[in-house]
């Protein structure tokens, strides 16, 4: 009986299941310049470097992907899904996230396609509970014109929807008000960033919103 309980008490416990499956999805439409690139690079590297987000990131054993994207037919997975396990598994993250390279230059913005196209990413993390777009851009829709229908549809897969909306410096903010309208699903949020010198403390906070939801 002793020999039974000793090796009951040696073997590993269950891995704990994720709770987050993050994709996050940027824009790299004509109007992003190759220091606009930079920053957002940057701005996610730093983001997923954070204490704060790498103990949210462990404690829900996440997994992160990402996706660049532009015009119709311009999508590209550039980060396949990462689950992170401990601090080692996020530094390796944010280190591939510094060094991404841009996948086109494009000049238009097709919102609804890159929705479309980061949804069919999520069966790759089925176990995941929580499945979360990110979308970030500086722009509306402009072609292919699919946004509402694409939100529908990652509604109905139990998908949530939440964005960066990348504005001017100026007092208005059409690209937020254009993200609350049209791609948010229900319950979803948009951080505004003024300028994209904004965009790594916008990153910050919106990374944190989404990994340590109240009651999530």
């Amino acid at each position: 009986m002793l020999r039974v309980l000793a090796l009951c008490l040696c073997l590993p416990s269950p891995a704990r299941a994720c709770d987050t499956a993050l994709l996050l999805a940027i824009d790299i439409s004509g109007s992003i310049d190759a220091a606009e690139y930079d920053l957002q690079v940057l701005g996610l590297a730093d983001g997923l470097e954070d204490p704060a987000i790498i103990d949210a990131l462990v404690a829900g054993q996440d997994a992160i992907a990402v996706v660049q994207w532009s015009g119709v037919g311009a999508q590209a997975l550039v980060l396949p899904w990462q689950r992170v396990f401990d601090a080692g598994d996020a530094a390796r993250l944010a280190a591939a996230a510094r060094g991404l390279p841009r996948s086109f230059r494009a000049s238009e913005t097709a919102v609804g396609q890159a929705i479309d196209f980061s949804a069919a990413q999520f069966p790759a993390v089925s176990d995941c509970r929580r499945k979360v777009i990110d979308i970030s851009g500086d722009g509306p829709e402009n072609v292919g014109f699919t946004v509402g229908q694409a939100r529908q549809r990652a509604e109905e897969q139990g998908i949530e929807i939440n964005a960066i909306a990348i504005e001017d410096m100026g007092v208005s903010t059409p690209i937020t008000t254009f993200y609350k309208r049209w791609a948010i699903t229900k319950g979803g949020f948009v951080i505004t960033a003024r300028g994209l010198r904004d965009y790594p403390r916008a990153m910050r906070e919106k990374l944190l919103r989404e990994l340590t939801k109240p009651g999530a």
